[in-house]
């Protein structure tokens, strides 16, 4: 009996052990759990002062640049004075092309002095504009050639239009024989001997006024030199010059055809005639 009661008070007490080492298991994960809910466990590895831009700075200093692996990191502070230099170069550029497109669009205005002291503008007879658009206009085919600044002046020189001895001089002071017309008159222009089909060259740089035909001369070409000066070559042929469009010094016109019936015994020529404003001058003060 005193046996039976024994095993019976051990039995209680491994019973109340257990249920005492239970409730301490069931408080200390409770403790756990609380101190988890404010947030105060401990974390697994050491807590680095800054060690999120450490971490973007090492990925930043490990990306690769494109098109060079081996690029660095440029400085901020460089890089924006840089954007900073490379805006000023951009508006001194701006600043030099608006001058270069106010420049084009005056067009080849230039002044000079004529003879009589009057101040006169060197456009070809138009503005830069209009010498725009008639260069746009002139040429065969509608093809444009380059506007040229004519700036003719009282000093300036021509080349002749076809090398000869001159047969019949200017003379608008008193008259001169002319053999075919068996008559004395006056004369606009120099009478150039040459021989038929010989090239007939542009004096001087110009802008061709006109093309056309009369009885005494023949086909002819006028040529504005600039300043109110302007050229007439008659008894020409085959013309290859075309009416709006500007010619270089020696460029070609065309060529000597037979002489008109005004110059049958003075024989095949080039009829020269310069005119600066309403009034003929002597061709061969300006020819060299």
């Amino acid at each position: 009996m005193k046996e039976k009661m024994n095993q019976m008070f051990r039995d209680k007490l491994f019973l109340v052990m257990l249920v005492l080492g239970l409730l301490t298991m069931v408080a200390a994960a409770g403790v756990v759990t609380i101190q988890r809910g404010n947030g105060q466990e401990q974390k697994p590895y050491v807590d680095m002062q800054g060690q999120d831009e450490y971490f973007a700075e090492e990925a930043n200093d490990q990306m690769p640049l494109a098109g060079n692996s081996n690029a660095e990191v440029p400085d901020p502070e460089s890089t924006q004075e840089e954007m900073q230099q490379a805006k000023a170069g951009n508006a001194q550029d701006n600043a030099v092309a608006e001058q270069e497109h106010i420049a084009k669009e005056a067009g080849p205005e230039k002044n000079a002095e004529t003879p009589n002291g009057q101040s006169t503008v060197a456009s070809g007879n138009g503005s830069g504009e209009n010498a725009e658009a008639e260069a746009r206009e002139a040429g065969a085919g509608g093809i444009a050639a380059a506007a040229l600044v004519l700036d003719f002046a009282d000093t300036s020189k021509m080349l002749w239009p076809a090398r000869g001895n001159v047969l019949l001089d200017y003379s608008m002071d008193r008259t001169i024989y002319f053999p075919t017309l068996e008559q004395y008159k006056c004369n606009p222009g120099l009478v150039i001997q040459s021989e038929v089909s010989t090239p007939v060259e542009a004096p001087a740089a110009a802008r061709v006024l006109e093309v056309g035909n009369n009885e005494e001369i023949g086909d002819y070409v006028v040529l504005d030199l600039g300043n109110d000066y302007t050229v007439t070559c008659g008894q020409l042929k085959e013309i290859t010059a075309v009416q709006g469009e500007y010619l270089e010094a020696g460029a070609l016109l065309g060529y000597v055809a037979e002489p008109t019936k005004y110059y049958t015994i003075e024989g095949s020529n080039v009829f020269l005639e310069m005119r600066h404003g309403e009034k003929t001058v002597d061709p061969l003060d300006y020819l060299e």
